[in-house]
Order: structure tokens, then sequence, then C-alpha cells
């Protein structure tokens, strides 16, 4: 299962599209907006009434934690007086103006480890919701090994990870158990520390919360805390992960999610994002990621087992420092997704000569395929060829071949040919050579 995280905003805008399937019998009022400046908040106040009428909580939305510790939360509590839709338009953009130091590890209260820094560009504003520590709960999801695990808590809020097996009440669930049997053991293993009244709407909320995580396919989804008051449900505090290789088939039911570089990484390529796209709207695997565009050896390996041996084995016996990407092309891409994948790479590839004046190389690579053919992906790649000729060999590419699977010899003639025929070096390999000699052959070349 692929996992990326998503926003805390995005992840509410999921469950709320859906809440009357999963949670038919209670109510989340979802007044929640997503904000880059105080100038944006005050804009989403001309139609959102709430923002002008309501105390206000805001926190930034950049996929990290131990935000109240790390002091990036206002609310009503933690300031003299209310937030109102101006302090948390100044707050906002006090905090965006410069880079924040966040650290994702506390002792007790003390920041420990090194922090992260960079700059906070995503907040989310949200109505205070006052309630009483009793009502405050912990829940999440998510997968296991070959089961799902639903984990349960009568004490929510930042510190339920503090004594954990004491207050967490763990049940797993195998892919084949049915909902009845699934509802059963939630209504079974209740914590025994939720209040006697409100055990029978914990149980039905917990259903409701375990079945949107695997039909939404979520890779993982946790609410800490949630409030609940009766039937009225307050959503405090999310954090989500999705299952990214269902994204093609849950375009209407996520819809226009986005997935963010978490606080302190470096941003994404347009070229990341481009092959990311293509990813989500495929039920091939499409991944790249970025190590060092000047390097020289590039990779277009498929399967995601064969792109780790070939880039531990490039590290191997080249030094990381030589391994330009890391990724895989799987799952049966159609030609156009391949030769799409094949361009990106070779735009980044041919930008620039080696530094040191040598050839580059591009290692086709891959184990035995079971169902993608070869031949068919392998056309995209000579397409992808037809267009980049003059510049591979403006920079010097050498390019190593070694690929089987179901019509893996026409792929492998095809190939040949067509590189003889644009003039590009190439060395062409069946499933009888070993699947990591071609990167020993080019290193020692």
């Amino acid at each position: 299962m692929a996992q990326k995280a998503i926003r805390e905003y995005d992840a509410k805008s999921i469950l709320a599209k859906h809440w009357d399937k999963y949670f038919p019998n209670f109510t989340y009022a979802y007044e929640t907006v997503m904000v880059q400046n105080g100038s944006e908040l005050k804009e989403a106040a001309k139609e959102k009434a709430w923002l002008n009428e309501k105390t206000l909580v805001a926190k930034p939305d950049m996929l990290f934690g131990k935000r109240g510790k790390n002091g990036l939360v206002l609310f009503r509590d933690q300031k003299p007086g209310d937030v109102t839709l101006e302090k948390a338009a100044a707050w906002i953009d006090e905090k965006a103006k410069d880079k924040q130091e966040v650290y994702f590890a506390f002792d007790g209260d003390t920041p420990a480890g090194t922090p992260s820094v960079d700059y906070l560009t995503h907040f989310v504003v949200e109505p205070f919701t006052p309630h009483e520590q009793a009502e405050e709960y912990y829940i999440s999801a998510t997968c296991v090994g070959d089961e799902d695990v639903l984990y349960m808590s009568a004490e929510g809020g930042m510190e339920v990870e503090e004594g954990w097996e004491e207050k967490v009440t763990e049940v797993s669930f195998k892919i084949t158990e049915s909902e009845e049997v699934i509802a059963e053991k939630i209504r079974a293993n209740v914590p025994a520390d939720v209040a006697e009244k409100d055990k029978a709407n914990f149980a039905e909320f917990a259903i409701g919360f375990f079945r949107a995580y695997r039909e939404l396919n979520f890779a993982y989804l946790e609410i800490n805390p949630f409030v609940m008051q009766g039937n009225k449900i307050e959503l405090l505090d999310m954090v989500a992960k999705l299952d990214d290789t269902a994204g093609f088939m849950m375009a209407e039911e996520w819809g226009d999610v986005e997935y963010p570089t978490a606080f302190g990484m470096e941003e994404k390529s347009p070229e990341v994002l481009a092959i990311e796209e293509a990813d989500s709207k495929t039920g091939a695997s499409l991944k790249l990621t970025l190590l060092k565009p000047d390097a020289r050896i590039w990779t277009m390996v498929a399967g995601g087992g064969a792109s780790v041996v070939y880039a531990d084995t490039i590290a191997d016996l080249a030094g990381i420092d030589d391994l330009a990407n890391y990724g895989e092309y799987s799952g049966g891409p159609t030609t156009g997704e391949t030769k799409f994948y094949a361009e990106t790479l070779l735009d980044l590839m041919t930008r620039q000569k080696d530094a040191q004046g040598r050839d580059k190389i591009l290692i086709i690579g891959g184990a035995i395929a079971n169902f993608t053919d070869v031949a068919a992906t392998f056309t995209g790649i000579i397409q992808a060829f037809e267009e980049y000729a003059d510049k591979m060999k403006e920079v010097g590419v050498k390019i190593y071949v070694r690929r089987g699977g179901p019509n893996y010899e026409k792929g492998l003639k095809d190939i040949k040919e067509a590189a003889d025929r644009l003039g590009l070096w190439i060395d062409v390999y069946g499933p009888e050579t070993h699947v990591t000699d071609i990167v020993r052959m080019a290193v020692e070349a």
C-alpha cells in the first residue's frame, strides 16, 4: 500500500463530503477554511458568516504534529479575550512572515531533537468548540501486516501517546471479515473508561469511522481529539494518509486533494509533480524521486522491488553521488504513459553534460514481468527516444537494457533497432543476464 499524507483540511473535507453515509445519526458542522495569509481569511469571511460571528481557532496545516507544544495554535484560552477574525488574520500574517522552528518531539514540555526550519504557508481556521475534557475522545485506523487495526480511547488530546498501552484499546480485523462481525467486535471493545451514557454513541461513531477508513481508501486516519456531545460531533484535529494506488478510481470521492511537501522538506520539482499527477490517474504505478539531477547515472526501472535493487547496486559500485534519480514504472502502464514517463526522464537527463566530461548512463532495467507487455512499454520508450535522440547524442548517453516478461523478445529487438536507427549507443540483454549485471557493465565501461 502506497501512502501519501494529506492536509488536515482535506481529510476533514473528504469525511464531511460523505458524512451522511457513514454517520447518519450524528451532526457535524464542518466549518473549516484553509488560507495562506490574513487577507485570504478576511476575504473568506465575506461568504462564511461564522468567521465574523464565532470565536476562532487558527493553526498551521503543514503535515506536522505537536502544534500546540510548538506554540503554533491560536485559541481563546491561550491569550486574553476571544480570538476574532482580526486577531486570527494578524496571527497568521505574523507566523507566515518569518521562518519558524518546529520540534517534532518533546520530553514533557521540553523540545527534543533538532528543529526543522521552514516557512508556514497554509493555515486552517475553525470555530472554537467549548467542551469538557471528558467529552474528548481518540480514534484511529491503519493497516498492520495483513489486518486493519482500530485504536480507540476515552482520552483524547496531546497526552494520549503517554501511557498508550493503558489508555488505548486495539481491535484487529481481517480483510475478509463482514460488516456485521466488525460492528459486533467494535461494540464489544468500547473502552471501559467511556461514560456509560456515551458507550452506544461511541460504538456507532467508531463503526462508521472504520467503514469510512476502508471504503474511502485511507491508509491511515486519526482524529485526536473528537468531541462528542450527544449526537453532535466536532473533529478538532485530524491526521490522514491516502492509499494513492487507489487514486485513479477515487477521484470523485476524494475531490481535488493535494499531496503537499512536508514542513522542512525541499519543494518537489515540476517534473516530479507531473509524474505524481499522471500516477494518480492510472491503475499503473509511476514514481519518480530526484536525488541529484546533475549526476550521470539515470534509471528507468520496472517494478518497485527491482528499483531498490538497482539503486543499491549503483550506490555500491559507483557511489551514491553518481545516482541521479530513483523510481519505477510498473503495473502494466500504457504505451502513452510509458512515453510520458520516459520523456520526463530524458528531458531532465539531457539538460546539461556531465561536469567531468563522461558519458551519461541510462539503465532501463527490471526483473521478469508477469503481466506487463514489455513490447508495448518499450514502444513508449522508443517514441521518447525519437523525440530526444539529438539531445541524447549531444550530452553523450549510453543505454543499457535488461528486461524479461511477456513479449520481451520483440521489445528488446524493437528498442535495439530503434536505437541503431537513431544513432544511439545501446547494449541490450534478456532474462538470461543477471538483473544487476548491466550496472556492473555500465560502471566498468
